[in-house]
């Protein structure tokens, strides 16, 4: 973009991580270390309670079962107290320890390398597989507690373990995957994932999507197919008890399908919505807006990709903007666009010269830093009023600058634009530059106009009678009450509105011509 556009900035999401739990970008390390380890924490202790809750619905309401003896009672009021300390004693170190040391980057506050990177995104695995581990402990000891004191409840204590520990590792690791974004994101920002799908070792969608199937559908079918088994093993279900299994099996599958409906769809659509609304802030003209990369699956790679893209916008539009500098917006626009070819075009157009009055002695005079300051002001002034009327600057040559109106980009008003361009120059020379004047020509005729070199080294330029007339009557206007002389063809050209702040002068000959020409002073 040019400058001088107007940008409709969007402003930063306040939940760049999909969610209003895990804070916002500009919280510090110290804050968002504080909330992860407390939102792990506690989702991971309500899944395993969760879990527990399932265990004791399901044998003493759903499966039908003999009643516990007071054996089974007694070792499972002691055993259960028992494994549950130890359960969140030993997994919540152990698994804390081994999270901290593949996060150590982050706990110390720096970058993580590549390999920092890949262990860090396999932490939901690994949480996985320690929780999956502390149920098969579970299956095995109340298992075997039930083989030993009451052999007829075995069954349906391994069979309700079993299915509660698949539910509590898949909620667990979809917990602590939407826990750990935040330092997702900013392992993959510091080392972004690249790889194509499915040649990474963190978790790819597929797999995700399979951990939704368990949760939402096959725990409950395996619930059924439990009752089913009870069923052939020889053991009597009434009508009473396989209804009030289809009806608990059957609400798990409304309530669970529900959440898990949830879960899917702002684990897929949370990453999705970061790329769509930093597109949206982009067609406003806010390159700068990046996205977290908080998802190590393909969506993270769609996020990563946006990145990408913004990037090289950014570098595009940076270097537009440095050639626009160079050439002028114009010329660039024109470039990027091949209206302009190497070579040139003949056209009507509206020169300016402007030329300062006794640089040399100025400078003789006055140190360089003051010289500096003075060249300064007077092109400052020069190129807004250029710009402000839709000119090119086309040239600095030395102390001088050569604009041109009506080239590259057509205009009918370039007589119109110059002239006035000059006046208000003009004006704003004598008032903001006092220490030097500037003579001012204008001239409109015919020139030729474009890319005048090597193919691989030219400059955009405009070359004609028009512009060396320019010159020619800035040299002469230095010495005219206003400093400025222009062409009254010009006025002809510009209409009575602009003739007005004019009045006739001498006419002159130029040098290097034979006939004489009309002139205009500002009136």
């Amino acid at each position: 973009m040019a400058p001088g556009t107007t940008v409709n900035a969007v402003p930063a999401p306040s939940t760049p991580y999909g969610s209003r739990l895990l804070g916002s970008g500009e919280q510090s390390a110290r804050r968002m270390r504080v909330r992860v380890q407390l939102l792990l924490t506690v989702l991971v202790m309500v899944t395993n309670l969760l879990g527990a809750v399932i265990v004791f619905v399901i044998t003493s309401f759903v499966i039908p079962a003999p009643s516990p003896t007071r054996g089974t009672v007694v070792s499972l009021a002691i055993a259960v107290p028992t494994y549950v300390v130890f359960a969140v004693v030993v997994g919540g170190t152990v698994g804390t320890t081994r999270a901290l040391r593949a996060m150590q980057w982050w706990t110390l506050g720096r970058e993580p390398g590549p390999v920092e990177r890949d262990a860090t995104l396999r932490v939901p695995w690994q949480l996985t597989r320690m929780q999956g581990l502390l149920w098969t402990l579970a299956f095995l000891l109340f298992t075997g507690l039930a083989v030993t004191i009451q052999p007829e409840r075995a069954l349906t204590t391994g069979a309700t373990l079993l299915v509660a520990g698949v539910l509590v590792g898949a909620i667990a690791h979809l917990f602590v995957q939407f826990a750990l974004r935040p330092i997702a994101a900013r392992a993959l920002t510091a080392a972004p994932f690249t790889g194509a799908p499915g040649t990474g070792r963190a978790s790819r969608l597929g797999r995700r999507m399979v951990l939704y199937w368990l949760l939402g559908t096959a725990v409950p079918v395996l619930a059924l197919m439990m009752t089913g088994l009870l069923s052939l093993a020889g053991r009597e279900t009434s009508v009473t008890e396989l209804s009030v299994v289809m009806l608990v099996v059957g609400g798990v599958v409304l309530i669970f399908g529900l959440f898990i409906t949830v879960l899917n769809t702002r684990a897929v659509v949370a990453p999705v919505e970061s790329v769509r609304d930093a597109m949206r802030a982009v067609e406003r003209g806010d390159l700068d807006r990046t996205v977290a990369v908080f998802d190590a699956t393909e969506l993270g790679q769609l996020q990563a990709g946006f990145n990408q893209m913004a990037a090289g916008l950014r570098e595009r539009e940076h270097l537009r903007d440095l050639f626009g500098r160079h050439v002028g917006h114009e010329v660039a626009a024109a470039a990027a666009a091949g209206a302009v070819e190497l070579g040139g075009e003949a056209r009507v157009a509206t020169v300016l010269f402007v030329d300062l009055v006794g640089s040399t002695r100025y400078a003789t005079e006055h140190g360089p830093t003051e010289v500096v300051g003075v060249l300064n002001r007077f092109f400052g002034v020069v190129v807004d009023e250029i710009d402000a009327q839709g000119g090119l600057v086309n040239k600095f040559i030395g102390d001088a600058v050569l604009a041109v109106f009506g080239a590259p980009v057509d205009r009918p008003d370039h007589a119109r634009a110059a002239l006035e361009a000059a006046r208000r120059m003009a004006a704003r020379l004598a008032v903001e530059v006092p220490e030097v004047g500037a003579g001012i020509g204008v001239t409109t005729g015919e020139v030729v106009a474009g890319n005048v070199g090597h193919r691989s080294r030219f400059e955009y330029t405009v070359i004609g009678d028009a512009v060396n007339s320019a010159s020619r009557l800035t040299d002469l206007a230095k010495q005219v009450p206003g400093r400025v002389l222009v062409a009254r063809a010009t006025l002809d050209a510009a209409g009575p509105a602009e003739a007005a702040h004019w009045r006739p002068h001498d006419d002159v000959v130029l040098r290097g011509r034979t006939a004489p020409t009309a002139t205009a002073v500002l009136a």
